[in-house]
């Protein structure tokens, strides 16, 4: 089990840079005050987990962050009983970690996991606040600092990736879009360190990337990719390698696409 010193390695000691869109901050902190869970929905790499991460700094508590994938079960959320030195040792998973602890648990991209595995929340997303620990027979109670926090992209759902509504009506939603130009600009600037009129080049291309969404381009350039092209440009890598490289080859693997975007770039570069 994990003591309160190895937690520290979960604390946020430095203040993530984070520019807030609208009311999100304020809506957070009040979710939390109230003990309710929260879900973050929005287009991958528009700001979720800074957002997360810059929380759990604000308001002082851990932050365990978990990424969900298809094999995730209730055990690696939970917990296990593992053999070591010739017994079995109980070992927590990071939501029983969180639930002790007091902190914030990330469940990023809660749609990846098992539908058996999202129903070991319900009970810590609803008045209970209980977390049960069967192969122990235990049931944790969490304290008031315990906070869930669950994200999706919701660009991506289908019949078979989907929350279901048992599992969504026990949450207070935020939704998050990419940020208007003048604010991405920003961010891009800030993350980056490119210059005004490259930030501006970058953002006006993302909004041409996002304009082809259903034209044959499952998802537009996020504003993660942008930094990840301003990047390369500040580290000398001319701008229309940085963003064939770091955005169009990223989005897609279709050639008569790929053609599509190049011209955006040189377009605008």
């Amino acid at each position: 089990m994990k003591t309160e010193t190895t937690l520290n390695e979960y604390a946020i000691e430095q203040e993530p840079w984070y520019l807030p869109q609208e009311h999100e901050v304020e809506i957070f902190e009040a979710a939390y005050r109230n003990r309710l869970p929260v879900l973050l929905k929005g287009p991958t790499g528009c700001g979720k987990t800074r957002f997360v991460e810059y929380m759990a700094w604000k308001l002082q508590r851990p932050l365990i962050t978990v990424s969900c994938h298809d094999d995730l079960s209730t055990s690696d959320l939970v917990g296990r009983y593992l053999v070591k030195g010739g017994e079995a040792v109980w070992v927590d998973g990071p939501l029983t970690m969180a639930v002790k602890a007091g902190a914030i648990c990330y469940l990023d991209e809660i749609v990846e996991a098992r539908k058996d595995t999202t129903v070991v929340i319900h009970p810590l997303a609803d008045d209970r606040r209980v977390l049960p620990v069967e192969k122990r027979g235990q049931l944790l109670r969490a304290p008031d600092e315990f906070m869930l926090t669950l994200s999706y992209n919701p660009g991506y759902q289908s019949v078979l990736k989907d929350l279901k509504q048992s599992t969504r009506q026990r949450f207070v939603s935020l939704e998050f879009r990419y940020p208007d130009p003048d604010l991405e600009g920003q961010i891009v600037r800030h993350e980056s360190a490119v210059d005004d009129l490259v930030a501006r080049l970058l953002v006006r291309l993302a909004g041409m990337t996002r304009g082809l969404k259903d034209s044959g381009l499952q998802e537009g350039a996020s504003t993660r990719l942008l930094v990840h092209a301003g990047k390369l440009i500040s580290h000398g890598i001319t701008p229309r390698i940085a963003c064939r490289t770091a955005i169009c080859e990223t989005l897609t693997d279709d050639h008569e696409m790929l053609a599509a975007l190049g011209d955006m770039v040189d377009s605008v570069f």
